[in-house]
């Protein structure tokens, strides 16, 4: 593990998966710790893809390729390209394994820094190859709710009408269930995950605060670059995960061309591409 520390937070970090695994504020830790019973992941790097694909498969340049459910980074060792008392570079390059499931080289870069009371979280990925690369990015943070999510309201900057697209296994349908409408502030209850996620593709804000409404304490996540926003959790599990992502899973009639996939960024040869959100303690 490596650690920050500032004035107000201590913050840990995994080289497998350039993960955050812990935050702490005042004596209170933040991050789901993760236990292989419940779900063994804290705030799992989601890339390059974001969910899952239609039969775990893709094509480009009429090749087949298979790739898992939100793709192999979580999983690669990252090295530390940077190291400062505040903030700190992770690193990981394709090479030939990497280019078995996903035909292309890059580098990519996962900078956190601490400010005051907030982690900022800064993805880098620079296309080093002679095609135009496809890809996405996102994050998947588990926040721990020691007193159950049935305690805790996701608030909105604006008001929001959202509905969630319904997910058949790893697939997204075009089936919408209503989950709030004309509110900024969305209770939290076991019963919205007994399938899967919510996923909201028409959010309004380019943030989320999950507050416990007894204590009134609260994390907020600002996500400026992130087109789609998911909430998922396993109910009856002591935390909620609030997922910003600039991609979507694959639909059901997919079919299987990344260049033509719903959120799909496509990244000309030589360029780079940068997306920031941020985690902030609110008292």
């Amino acid at each position: 593990m490596i650690t920050l520390k500032n004035e107000f937070l201590t913050a840990s970090f995994n080289e497998v998966g350039a993960e955050l695994k812990s935050l702490v504020f005042d004596g209170k830790e933040y991050i789901w710790e993760g236990r292989s019973e419940v779900w063994q992941g804290s705030c799992p790097l989601l890339f390059p893809i974001c969910g899952g694909l239609k039969n775990d498969k893709y094509t480009f340049n009429g090749k087949e390729y298979t790739l898992q459910k939100h793709g192999y980074a979580r999983f690669a060792t990252f090295e530390i390209e940077d190291k400062t008392d505040n903030s700190i570079v992770f690193l990981h390059k394709s090479d030939e394994e990497t280019k078995k499931s996903f035909p292309f080289d890059y580098e990519l870069r996962v900078i956190y820094t601490l400010e005051v009371k907030a982690v900022k979280v800064d993805y880098s990925v620079k296309n080093l190859s002679d095609n135009t690369m496809y890809f996405n990015i996102g994050s998947h943070e588990g926040y721990y709710t020691p007193e159950g999510i049935e305690d805790y309201d996701v608030i909105f900057p604006q008001s929001e009408t959202l509905n969630s697209y319904v997910l058949y296994g790893n697939l997204l349908s075009n089936q919408q269930l209503p989950i709030l409408k004309d509110s900024n502030i969305l209770p939290l209850y076991d019963k919205y995950f007994t399938v899967d996620a919510l996923v909201f593709k028409s959010l309004k804000s380019r943030a989320a605060t999950l507050r416990n409404r007894k204590t009134g304490k609260a994390v907020r996540v600002d996500f400026p670059d992130n087109d789609y926003f998911l909430l998922w959790h396993k109910p009856n599990a002591p935390y909620m995960c609030l997922e910003p992502w600039n991609g979507i899973p694959d639909i059901i009639d997919s079919s299987y061309d990344i260049t033509e996939k719903e959120g799909i960024i496509a990244l000309p040869s030589g360029l780079e591409y940068n997306n920031t959100h941020t985690i902030t303690i609110i008292e």
